[in-house]
């Protein structure tokens, strides 16, 4: 009896020291204290925070404002858009406090520690030139504010005691070309493993032989120690395993195993399927270290003349680009607003993401991978030679490498990545320099990761077709410059094209501006733009410019569009003018409500589901009697309009103009109050739907709906809703700009709003903003509790309203 005791106990010993080798993950959240101005000199190891802000991270410093015309104001020429005389730029940078020194300080405790462990210090970015101290001494720095990096602190820190973190932040003015954002706005983990284990980003995972009956899977795995051995398991979405292998045998410090998959399932963004590999890696019986690692089975090829294959299916890229701010909560990455953004975009029909001008967050990456988005990463804005003064330019000779390293490492292991890209817009496009410097960043994309191609966003295309910067790059990016296309391919060897960054259409979300006519660079004394999308940039173009490339020539491997969703900063065509704080580009405004613009890609790029919608909007007092044109953006190829019951007569696509063999327009309409009605027709000309727009009476009451209604209680989650002002009879106002107030019960808080102006300056944190177009977003966030949550909003002489959510 006393035998079976101590087998047991030796059994359970066994066990528990087994599950101890592992990996701890610890995220460096709460606990954290902030304060501005604080130079780096002024540290010293025993100073008082204890006035300091208490803030959770990720954190953005600046997103709380206020607006400030003097924040980053810049006198400069525009290279990129074309301007060749230096004037004043107040809202490039978003007007937001983003300037200046910081420190962020937390403690934590390592648990388990002993000599045979090791402890990393990760940071997923840090807006910018971060310096890390760890018990007041310096243990790293890390230029480049999108790139993630890691520290061992292994000699820095001690046991049984808490132990003093510390980074010190410097944003300087005249760094970027869009609100960049300030402060640890991802995460930050702490990693505990033992000194023999899986190398930080050590597992890659490929897949280099497809088919339908069986799959290869690659598996490298770089460790450290000897005299090991790994176990690697792979197992379906369902957590069944389906294969497994074992092996001693290490070339250096890395494993190499081929694993067979039979019957797989293939990533697409149609069917985003998602293995899970398990690497343990044992010494003798002893399990030293664990990892877990997501990917697809697929297969992608760039062929000539014949373009894009997912899986052996040619296709093009229906893409949008992304910088990476998240509306009003600012650049603070946040799951929640990830995926919505994600979800609008599937709705629009959207394929692929560009992470323009920078490298992507990993949950960006994470989510893409499950909701099926093909990905295309990019590096840096700025090479050698600076776009602005204080930007990445001081950096790349030294750090380029490295942060391309770290990119790859990172990030290789998502299926939705499939290629990358090394620079936007550089001004290195010129010379023989430039050719050199595209050549050895492609080159090292290369060798850390030899299954994906790479591509440089072209805006010098002339120049890249003399000095052969276009020709050595594996997929020749245009940005814009439709008018070279042609003249592109017919030069470039690679036999296809693709649109790295298209159209840069503006718009602004429920206005019209008269006579409907196409513009360049137009502006208005209210700082807003048509949204009849007809008006576009001085480079630019409009939508149809690159439908017409992507349907009638087959080497033009498809397009990402500038820009999905409005961003802070960059509001052209109003840089020179003020308040204008945020973009136009986007095909959603800044809140994520989508402008009528969303309506023209949706009709051509979501295959699955009809699109039927109409613009303006039919609320037009003074205007009785006077022109006002109407479109309809429609996957159907003809319609019939009504405006209160008389038919206007039936509109068919056609090739007599561009924007005819995409929309169907009605010029000549007078308008009249009342109803609105376009009756869309099959081949046959049969009405297969119709849509109607009503003139609204004066507001009546508030609307409100959730993009969700039950919530994590995880402290960050997020419900979006909309808030809108109809009338009696349930018709929105689209001319409402009343000011409503926002306030949240229950286990739950107010985070932000946005109604989409960019002119407004008010700030989003605060419970208060006017309506734009008749309508805004609130964000709710849960706590940490769960419970009912209780959403109020109200307005001088409106019915309010109240919308329950619930955190679980």
């Amino acid at each position: 009896m006393k035998c079976k005791s101590n087998l047991f106990l030796a059994f359970l010993f066994l066990n528990l020291m087994t599950f101890a080798q592992k990996t701890t993950i610890i995220e460096l959240k709460s606990g954290w204290k902030f304060a501005k101005g604080q130079n780096e000199k002024a540290f010293e190891n025993s100073f008082n925070d204890s006035k300091w802000q208490s803030v959770t991270v990720p954190h953005d410093w600046a997103i709380y404002g206020p607006f400030d015309k003097e924040v980053d104001k810049q006198v400069t020429a525009i290279v990129q858009n074309g301007e060749k005389v230096a004037t004043e730029k107040t809202g490039r940078t978003g007007a937001l406090p983003y300037i200046g020194e910081a420190w962020y300080r937390n403690q934590f405790s390592v648990p388990d520690l002993n000599k045979d462990k090791k402890v990393l210090l990760l940071f997923e970015g840090a807006m910018s030139e971060p310096k890390v101290f760890v018990n007041g001494k310096k243990v790293g720095e890390w230029n480049y504010g999108y790139n993630y990096f890691y520290f061992d602190i292994t000699d820095f820190v001690s046991a049984n005691a808490k132990n003093n973190l510390a980074v010190h932040l410097s944003n300087k003015g005249e760094s970027s070309r869009w609100y960049p954002g300030a402060g640890l706005y991802r995460k930050v983990k702490l990693i505990v493993k033992n000194k023999e284990s899986i190398d930080q980003w050590g597992t890659f995972i490929t897949t280099p032989v497809v088919s339908d009956d069986l799959a290869k899977v690659n598996v490298k795995t770089k460790i450290s120690g000897e005299n090991l051995r790994i176990i690697t398991k792979i197992k379906d979405a369902n957590g069944n395993e389906v294969a497994t292998n074992e092996s001693n045998a290490l070339f250096g410090n890395e494993f190499e195993q081929n694993i067979a998959v039979k019957n797989p399932h293939l990533w697409s963004p149609e069917t985003p399927y998602l293995y899970t590999a398990i690497s343990q890696l044992y010494d003798g019986d002893v399990l030293k270290d664990e990892t877990s690692t997501r990917f697809g089975i697929r297969t992608i090829k760039f062929e000539p003349n014949k373009g894009f294959s997912l899986n052996g299916q040619i296709r093009k890229f229906k893409g949008v680009c992304l910088h990476h701010d998240l509306g009003p909560i600012g650049t603070a990455i946040n799951k929640a607003a990830l995926r919505r953004q994600l979800t609008i975009l599937k709705d629009l029909g959207c394929n692929a993401i560009r992470s323009s001008h920078n490298m992507p967050s990993l949950e960006q990456l994470e989510l893409c991978d499950e909701m099926g988005f093909m990905f295309l990463a990019e590096s840096f804005d700025e090479w050698a030679k600076p776009k602005v003064k204080n930007g990445y330019n001081r950096f790349f000779e030294k750090d380029a490498e490295k942060d391309i390293v770290n990119l790859v490492h990172a990030t290789r292991n998502h299926p939705s990545i499939v290629m990358w890209s090394s620079g936007n817009e550089v001004p290195d496009q010129w010379g023989a320099e430039g050719v050199k410097r595209a050549k050895w960043l492609q080159e090292i994309f290369h060798r850390e990761d030899p299954t994906r191609p790479v591509t440089v966003g072209m805006d010098q295309v002339k120049a890249t077709m003399e000095s052969g910067f276009g020709a050595l790059m594996d997929i020749p990016g245009l940005n814009y410059r439709v008018h070279l296309y042609d003249e592109a391919f017919k030069k470039f060897p690679q036999g296809f094209i693709l649109g790295s960054e298209t159209a840069s259409t503006v718009s602004s979300r429920g206005i019209y501006k008269f006579p409907v006519e196409k513009a360049v660079s137009k502006q208005y004394d209210d700082y807003q733009c048509s949204s009849y999308d007809l008006e576009y940039c001085s480079w630019s173009n409009l939508p149809e410019d690159d439908f017409i490339l992507q349907d009638d020539k087959p080497w033009v491997i498809g397009e990402f569009v500038w820009t999905g969703f409005d961003y802070l900063g960059e509001p052209t065509p109003y840089d020179e003018k003020w308040p204008s704080r945020s973009s136009y580009f986007g095909l959603s405004d800044l809140a994520g409500l989508p402008k009528d613009r969303f309506y023209l890609y949706r009709s051509r790029w979501n295959t699955n589901e009809k699109t039927l919608h109409i613009l303006p909007h039919w609320n037009w007092k003074g205007r009785e009697g006077q022109t006002t044109p109407v479109f309809v953006y429609t996957s159907y190829d003809s319609a019939e309009l009504f405006v209160n019951g008389k038919s206007m007569g039936i509109q068919k696509k056609n090739n007599t103009s561009p924007q005819k063999r995409y929309r169907l327009m009605w010029m000549d309409i007078k308008y009249e109050p009342g109803t609105l009605k376009v009756v869309a027709l099959d081949k046959d000309g049969k009405a297969v739907a119709e849509e109607e727009i009503h003139t609204a009476e004066n507001p009546y009451q508030i609307k409100l709906e959730a993009d969700r209604t039950t919530l994590e209680a995880n402290g960050e989650d997020l419900s979006f809703v909309t808030v809108s002002v109809v009338d009696k009879n349930g018709n929105l106002c689209p001319t409402a700009t009343q000011q409503l107030n926002f306030s949240v019960n229950g286990k739950g808080i107010y985070r932000a709003a946005c109604n989409g102006d960019a002119t407004s300056l008010e700030q989003f944190h605060l419970p208060t903003m006017k309506l734009f177009s008749g309508k805004l977003v609130v964000l709710v966030q849960s706590t940490t509790e769960a419970g009912a949550i209780e959403l109020s909003v109200t307005g001088k002489g409106l019915k309010s309203a109240k919308i329950a959510l619930q955190s679980k």
